[in-house]
């Protein structure tokens, strides 16, 4: 049992709060609170609290601002029509902090102090969640180095913190994404970081997001940084393509190579693919296949998958030497019933067959 000490704020007023969760946007207004807990070689995890959210004292000298040792995860809660709230698989996104901080030399939270702090912060900011299909509160768990040095080591002192967020969609559902085939940088190698959910992968990405944006476009593909030709995962999110149409459609993931983030969307997306008939798969594609494919019509829809997105339709790929559209450029009828598949199974208006919903309040 994690004993977990409260610190009560001064919080906004209900009508502040309604108005809030009413129209929230995505990452731009916290909740009155934060889950906090030291970590010291000496004491190992200690001083766990719920307080009020407030800025942060660090020293110019703070080892993670100087080495990057920085990791983080992210998670919604959803309210469901009976008034409780619930988030999705909150296991897997523990054991991921704790492989993406075992990659980094970090101490590993254990899973029972990382769903306790997670749970305890919406208990506290339950008013925050909001009520709809497209809106929940967005919960950012993260985990940095805090001691003070300039010694290029591991450091000994760390903080783990809870931060939630009332959200809305983070693209429109309703419209599809293009998308920039980056050949110029790569995300990840063989035997770096590819697979952990740290600071610096997302620091190194967005040179390659700019130049997207400076192309008409929403998001990046990675493809592999040994032949430049194999097909990762898109900005911070994993690919689908569908092979077909109908009942007879086919999914296809990337395989996982220590390269990609191991999503939690993208593997329920796998189990989910079966459950609804599609043959659903993990393996290599190339993107020149991927052009052809498109332009065949042997791929006809592709959409990517992630925590804040949930599905996101792609309508259109480009590169430097090559432009397609996907099939009329619109969401496609298998990305779009998966996404209601998957957005059911998380607001409890479907039954949950797999027991990956998990009671918060």
């Amino acid at each position: 049992m994690v004993e977990i000490k409260h610190i009560p704020a001064i919080g906004r007023s209900a009508a502040e709060v309604s108005a809030i969760v009413a129209d929230p946007g995505f990452g731009k207004v916290f909740t009155d609170h934060m889950a906090r807990a030291k970590y010291s070689t000496e004491l190992g995890w200690h001083d766990v609290v719920i307080e009020p959210y407030a800025p942060l004292s660090m020293d110019p000298a703070m080892l993670a601002i100087h080495y990057g040792q920085s990791i983080f995860e992210g998670m919604k809660a959803y309210r469901w029509a009976d008034g409780s709230v619930h988030t999705f698989r909150p296991e897997m996104n523990a054991k991921r902090f704790q492989r993406s901080a075992r990659r980094l030399a970090m101490p590993e939270p254990a899973e029972e102090l990382f769903l306790a702090m997670v749970k305890q912060l919406v208990v506290t900011d339950k008013s925050y969640v909001p009520v709809g299909g497209d809106k929940s509160l967005y919960i950012r768990p993260f985990m940095f180095a805090s001691e003070v040095g300039l010694g290029v080591r591991p450091a000994t002192e760390y903080l783990f913190l809870v931060i939630a967020s009332p959200v809305g969609a983070y693209f429109d559902p309703a419209k599809a994404v293009s998308v920039w085939v980056s050949t110029e940088y790569v995300r990840a190698a063989p035997g770096g970081t590819g697979e952990a959910k740290c600071a610096g992968n997302y620091a190194a990405s967005l040179i390659a997001q700019a130049q997207a944006k400076a192309q008409g476009c929403d998001q990046v593909i990675w493809l592999d940084a040994i032949e430049r030709k194999w097909i990762e995962e898109m900005g911070g999110m994993n690919l689908f393509f569908v092979l077909g149409s109908g009942d007879e459609a086919q999914l296809l993931t990337p395989e996982l190579t220590g390269t990609l983030l191991p999503g939690v969307t993208r593997d329920s997306l796998i189990q989910l693919g079966n459950d609804l008939g599609f043959d659903t798969h993990e393996g290599k594609i190339s993107v020149d296949e991927l052009y052809d494919s498109i332009a065949s019509g042997r791929i006809t829809e592709v959409f990517a998958c992630g925590t804040a997105a949930v599905i996101s339709p792609i309508g259109e790929i480009k590169s430097a030497t090559r432009n397609v559209t996907i099939g009329d450029g619109k969401p496609g009828p298998v990305t779009m019933k998966m996404r209601k598949a998957l957005l059911d199974i998380q607001t409890g208006q479907a039954r949950d067959e797999h027991n990956w919903m998990y009671r918060l309040a």
